[in-house]
């Protein structure tokens, strides 16, 4: 081969090679996602498969993979969810990402044991009307599906949605120079607008609205745009009624439906792992026991998942409703967050709000499974400092380009004769990293979602023995001992109708009798190392089947023979 021809093609390898590096560092839009769902099915077949579960009101596919060995359904299972609120980007490609890495190491030997033990199914974006947003030729944060909504109670739906004023693809903020405004200069950064404080004796000088034009004359910018209804609000656990973005009633949406009624079907599932705005694995040990002062104090709303009322007594109860984490439940979360911190290195917390209807709340409160939430990325902030400003330090100390869009004076309709300008910071950059950091971000949540599920919950038989009584009767005895971390069930979950009951049965020959002892007995929940004791007494000779389990704990056999 010669020389100009070599050259020729290690170019076109570069270019090919880059185009590749290129298309993996960035996020990724929807048809992208179920492509490359797809693909993954189609490379792993004996592993993986993909299911349609419903279209969203925008006719975007929910699906979902279900990845492992063997009869998936009855095993020990994990969800892992992302796309939990639309603006959250990140949570999508962590779940993708988490698939596609878990498949890619299938081969090894761990991974190869962990998959015959746990099926794992990842929703890779349960809103992707919202995420979708983000790669329209107009970008705003947005987290509602694309059902009509009269939002602001005026008998028309999606009537004042946003207008970009300067032309640059993005929605950011309009400010109007105003003395009767209430907003001013923040002091950290000139370039961020913050309410002024009267009780430091700041008078505003500015009005502030988000981009766009005030259509129906009522006011108020932008406050009934496209959609819609908020998956992460529209769960069933402290649901709010006619809450902002709520839905008309809990559950109202097609793909909150399916996801729910895709998780009541399928009872081996014990834990659930979601990518979005709450946060119970990344919280300082302070920041937790700060909240739980706070519920004991007389705070009358419910804590979420993984935060301890700090109230003595495990049960609390308020007609028969659970309204705080159960002791032995919190003990695993506290597990399961520290080591989160450890694999993955994050610090501090950044604040999360309230959010009714949510769907890790709703993961343990009403569907009784162990509960886990993170965002997986923020950037560190000060206490008690704006935020905005905050960020816009963080990216100019690292470098992150495009964040901000300068302030630049607009004519607009709305306020004529007055200074009105338009600027702010960018859509998703404050809630999502920089595409370069993605990669990092998935290696680190796979890790710790793969080291977390190997302290699935177990059973074994241990000290089993039989003893032969005089007679030809035997007495044989035998504990079900729980060799994993997580208990059989949560604690929340224990007299909850979506969870199984695990089982012990003895099955005996035509020629023996059981004389005492029943044929099935339930099994009382097993936290982590814990056992319980079995016990019957057989007439004749001959062999002797104990199964015991559940779907969601797997289940264990053993023949034993009375000679």
């Amino acid at each position: 081969m010669n020389k100009p021809a070599r050259n020729s093609i290690l170019a076109i390898i570069g270019f090919l090679f880059l185009t590749y590096a290129n298309t993996q560092a960035q996020y990724n839009n929807h048809r992208t996602m179920i492509q490359k769902s797809n693909a993954l099915a189609k490379e792993y077949p004996s592993l993986c498969t993909v299911k349609t579960l419903v279209k969203s009101e925008g006719e975007s596919e929910i699906i979902v993979l279900s990845i492992g060995t063997g009869d998936r359904d009855q095993k020990p299972g994990i969800a892992v969810l992302g796309g939990i609120e639309g603006s959250h980007l990140l949570g999508k490609e962590i779940a993708l990402g988490f698939a596609a890495t878990l498949l890619k190491e299938s081969g090894s030997p761990d991974i190869k044991n962990l998959l015959g033990k746990i099926t794992f199914y990842v929703f890779p974006d349960v809103s992707p009307d919202a995420t979708e947003q983000y790669f329209s030729k107009l970008k705003y944060e947005r987290n509602t599906n694309s059902r009509p909504v009269d939002e602001d109670k005026d008998f028309m739906t999606d009537e004042d949605p946003y207008e970009d004023l300067n032309g640059d693809g993005y929605i950011t903020l309009i400010r109007v120079n105003d003395p009767s405004g209430s907003f001013v200069e923040c002091p950290d950064d000139n370039r961020i607008m913050m309410l002024a404080d009267l009780s430091e004796g700041q008078a505003g000088s500015y009005m502030v609205y988000s981009e766009g034009i005030d259509n129906d004359k009522d006011g108020v910018f932008n406050e009934d745009g496209p959609g819609g209804v908020n998956f992460n609000r529209n769960l069933t656990y402290n649901y709010e009624e006619f809450g902002v973005n709520a839905g008309l009633h809990p559950v109202s949406e097609p793909e909150t439906k399916a996801v729910l009624d895709f998780l009541f079907d399928h009872f081996n599932i014990y834990a659930t792992f979601a990518f979005g705005p709450q946060n119970n694995l990344a919280q300082d040990p302070q920041d937790r026991q700060a909240g739980s002062r706070a519920q004991a104090s007389g705070d009358n709303q419910a804590p979420a998942a993984g935060q301890s009322s700090g109230r003595q007594g495990s049960w609390m109860r308020q007609n028969r409703k659970i309204t705080s984490v159960l002791e032995s439940d919190d003990i695993i979360v506290k597990l399961v967050a520290k080591r989160y911190r450890e694999i993955t290195g994050v610090k501090g917390s950044p604040p999360v709000k309230p959010s009714p209807g949510n769907f890790m709340d709703w993961s343990y409160y009403h569907y009784g499974r162990y509960s886990f939430s993170t965002p997986a990325w923020w950037f560190p902030a000060e206490k008690n400092k704006n935020m905005e400003a905050e960020f816009l330090k963080y990216a100019s100390e690292n470098n992150i380009d495009d964040v901000f869009v300068p302030w630049i004076e607009t004519e607009h309709p709305d306020f004529p004769g007055k200074k009105t300008e338009t600027g702010g910071i960018i859509p998703f950059v404050m809630i999502n990293p920089p595409a370069d950091k993605l990669e990092e971000l998935i290696t680190q949540n796979y890790e710790f979602i793969v080291e977390i599920a190997a302290m699935h919950p177990e059973l074994e038989f241990l000290d089993t023995d039989v003893e032969d009584m005089g007679d030809n009767v035997f007495r044989i005895s035998v504990k079900v001992h729980n060799k994993g971390i997580f208990a059989t069930c949560t604690e929340a979950g224990e007299n909850n109708m979506w969870n199984r009951i695990m089982r012990i049965t003895i099955d005996i020959n035509d020629n023996q009798k059981l004389l005492s002892g029943q044929k099935v007995q339930s099994i009382q929940r097993l936290e982590g190392d814990c056992s319980a004791e079995f016990s019957w007494l057989i007439l004749g000779k001959g062999t002797v089947d104990i199964t015991a389990g559940a779907i969601n704990t797997g289940t264990v056999n053993t023949s034993i023979e009375l000679k």
